[in-house]
């Protein structure tokens, strides 16, 4: 199933342009589901999906009843520690959704469209109206953080020791955690993966979209980093709103120029690897099906490009190769063996004596100042400006020290020399 994660700066239409991204589809032959979390006029309001009309689904997502849900499974899951504490029950009339929970309902409902009971109606397409940029770039980090936080905190392999916990517990002196809890974990940790595999897959990809002028130049050129952290592959950006240019009304026609210029420095740093499609101001805020489709057949994209639906073809199934690669320069012997999952890219020796691998990331738009890196463990900290991400080092990396890190051209790039007390001797 081809996926398009929507988002964009607050306020620049995301949920209008979603909404038409999904019914340009449909009417193209492609099954479509649209997920949203706000209301679109002449969509219906079910927390299902519910046909909108030929070929397109919608579901809205309500944060407040997943969240009343799932605290009163947890309340009958953990009724016996409660009835033990003389905890007196919440009734769902008088839960309110805490902050946090719209996240937390959208990746339940993104699990149940990638492998659950919605998967099974078989649609081409899932169209998925996220937050604001900043949120949604946190929201789509947020399964690999939160599986990383489950598997530290409740450690699978320890679900082993059952028969031992009795007697642990006395020598703790602490009762050790019920089997229910390391079941639940085991749950949620099956669900996210399967959010996280959903993010990942090489058939999803993101789409912004914005209206231009200086401040959603800004959030772009702040997200765009961000994105590349996350190994998010941008494949268009929807311009959005754009003035009629040429107006003889003076203060009309500087707004239009001011529009232009965004528009010419977006093409410059995003294109070609980003489809920019302009789609322009209807002159009021769209409504119903009609205006949608008035939005798709209005917007100007590549030559021979299909509107809104365009580019939703010819990406195979599968995970995404990770964002990053090893340069492997003076290569030591048994490398193969240790990176088998690392995309290698040989290069001329680096005349330093000492073999040495070289760790990738590119990070458009980073700045030295922004950044921060730290190796703890088996794991490399990134810090780029607001956004963040700890990543799992490959076997062989483990196996070496940190000899220094460069900005240099939009990539970051970490020399490691391997420890000869741990790489594996030839010979």
């Amino acid at each position: 199933m081809r996926t398009v994660l929507v988002t964009g700066p607050g306020g620049a239409g995301r949920t209008t342009v979603a909404a038409a991204t999904a019914l340009a589809a449909a009417r193209r032959g492609r099954r479509t589901l649209l997920l949203t979390a706000d209301g679109i006029p002449g969509f219906p309001e079910d927390t299902e999906p519910t046909e909108v009309t030929d070929g397109l689904w919608s579901a809205r997502i309500d944060s407040g009843e997943h969240f009343r849900g799932e605290l009163l499974a947890l309340q009958d899951q953990a009724s016996v520690v409660l009835d033990l504490l003389g905890g007196n029950r919440l009734d769902g009339e008088e839960l309110t959704e805490l902050p946090g929970s719209t996240q937390l309902a959208l990746l339940h409902t993104l699990r149940r469209a990638a492998e659950g009971d919605w998967s099974r109606a078989g649609h081409d397409l899932l169209v998925v109206d996220l937050p604001p940029l900043r949120e949604a770039l946190a929201l789509l980090a947020l399964p690999e953080q939160l599986r990383r936080y489950l598997r530290r905190l409740l450690p699978p392999e320890r679900q082993a020791a059952r028969a031992l916990r009795p007697m642990l517990a006395q020598l703790a002196g602490v009762p050790m955690p019920a089997q229910w809890l390391y079941e639940a974990a085991a749950r949620r940790d099956a669900e996210l993966a399967a959010v996280q595999a959903l993010i990942e897959a090489r058939d999803t990809t993101v789409r912004l979209v914005a209206e231009p002028g200086p401040a959603a130049e800004d959030a772009l050129r702040t997200a765009r980093t961000g994105l590349a952290l996350h190994g998010l592959r941008v494949d268009a950006l929807t311009v959005n709103r754009v003035l009629p240019r040429h107006s003889t009304d003076p203060w009309f026609a500087e707004l239009a120029a001011q529009q232009e210029k965004t528009v010419d420095r977006w093409y410059e740093e995003w294109a070609p690897e980003a489809a920019l499609r302009e789609v322009p101001h209807l002159g009021r805020d769209p409504r119903g099906l009609d205006d949608l489709a008035r939005l798709d057949s209005a917007a100007d994209g590549p030559r021979g490009d299909d509107g809104l639906a365009g580019g939703l073809d010819g990406r195979s199934p599968g995970r995404a190769d990770d964002p990053w690669w090893i340069e492997s320069p003076d290569a030591p012997d048994g490398l193969d063996g240790l990176l088998p999952g690392g995309r290698i890219v040989s290069t001329g020796p680096s005349g330093d004596g000492d073999p040495v691998l070289v760790w990738c990331l590119p990070l458009p738009g980073a700045v030295k100042k922004d950044l921060q890196l730290v190796r703890r463990g088996d794991e490399l900290l990134l810090t780029v400006g607001p956004f963040h991400r700890i990543v799992p080092l490959e076997s062989g990396l483990r196996r070496c020290t940190v000899s220094g890190a460069a900005l240099t051209d939009g990539v970051l790039r970490v020399r490691f020399t391997p420890d000869p007390g741990l790489w594996p001797r030839t010979g």
